[in-house]
């Protein structure tokens, strides 16, 4: 690791903190400094190379851990591959996800260093870290000891991701199912100030909100003319990528909240954090906020909380050497 990307000196302190977690498994910062004491710095080194060569993948990286948690637990299930495209990574709403190579290159770098040890779903959950860390967000303590699952169903997919034309009381009954609370939401959300979208998630907004071929009236109508302009109606829109977070795409900073707060935002959801005051009432403050650190503490903390989600015991569980292995 000499001469490569060093870890934040924030590491030797959250190394040192053990959490343990539920009654099923313990999970905690430093899981492996026994075992394979350099996986961090394995993850981290990978992440810089892998996001030096393609920026982009860092909000697919930060997506990938939430969609794998909010399936079946934090288990890297959205790994897993079918041969008869049943596997969750076959759900419509992972077919835009992209990263499952730079998992994979991670997995086989440890596996190297310290075979069948380091768990894909820890390997998710720290390149979702680094990834906000090399756009400039926090750095945070990832607790660790994830188990793989070896179940996959693309109809959990579909059932259990909040769809991009959410409105809040659809999103807080999803997160709410995972011991979210409104809180987590808004600054959970705040994941979408890193990443672009294709048109076909937000396009209902711009052209039937209500099944009556109009506009979300909470949008922005200069913002709905650029996104119209971006995404016509009819016509070659597939390829069409377009920020979340206009202007500061790959940085993660305060602006989403200054976005959502001046013209609706992207997603419908994104827009609904307007329509409850207590996620009102966070957009705001973010959005006049001087610093992000009280947003970066509540990110960190969201994250971990995330994390935690039906996290696999032992028994239950397994580490594989190859994360994206067909289960059919």
């Amino acid at each position: 690791m000499s001469g490569g990307p060093r870890l934040p000196r924030a590491l030797a302190l959250a190394l040192a903190v053990a959490v343990a977690v539920g009654s099923e498994a313990a999970l905690q910062v430093g899981f492996y400094n026994a075992t394979c004491p350099i996986a961090e710095g394995v993850v981290f080194a990978e992440m810089h190379g892998i996001l030096h060569e393609d920026p982009t993948l860092a909000p697919s990286l930060l997506r990938m851990h939430y969609h794998d948690c909010f399936v079946q637990g934090c288990d890297a299930s959205i790994m897993l591959r079918s041969r008869r495209g049943t596997a969750e990574r076959d759900a419509t709403p992972n077919r835009s996800m992209r990263g499952y190579d730079a998992i994979e290159r991670i997995k086989a770098k440890l596996e190297t260093l310290c075979p069948l040890t380091v768990s894909c779903a820890d390997i998710i959950a720290m390149a979702a870290r680094d990834a906000v860390y090399l756009s400039k967000g926090p750095w945070y303590g990832v607790e660790t000891g994830r188990r793989d699952g070896n179940v996959t169903v693309a109809e959990y997919a579909e059932n259990d991701l909040a769809p991009p034309d959410s409105n809040i009381v659809d999103v807080k009954t999803f997160f709410s199912v995972k011991s979210l609370t409104a809180k987590d939401i808004v600054v959970l959300f705040g994941s979408h100030s890193i990443g672009t979208s294709h048109c076909e998630a937000f396009q209902k907004r711009l052209y039937n909100f209500t099944g009556a071929m109009e506009q979300d009236p909470s949008l922005d109508a200069g913002y709905a003319r650029q996104l119209r302009r971006l995404c016509p109606r009819r016509g070659r829109r597939g390829r069409t990528k377009v920020p979340m977070d206009p202007g500061s795409g790959f940085t993660f900073d305060l602006s989403y909240y200054r976005h959502v707060l001046a013209t609706g935002g992207l997603f419908q959801s994104d827009g609904s954090l307007l329509h409850d005051a207590a996620t009102k009432a966070y957009v705001q403050r973010m959005a006049n906020a001087s610093s992000p650190d009280e947003y970066y503490h509540d990110f960190a903390a969201a994250m971990v909380k995330m994390g935690r989600t039906e996290v696999l015991p032992d028994h239950l569980g397994e580490v594989r050497a190859t994360c994206g292995v067909f289960v059919d």
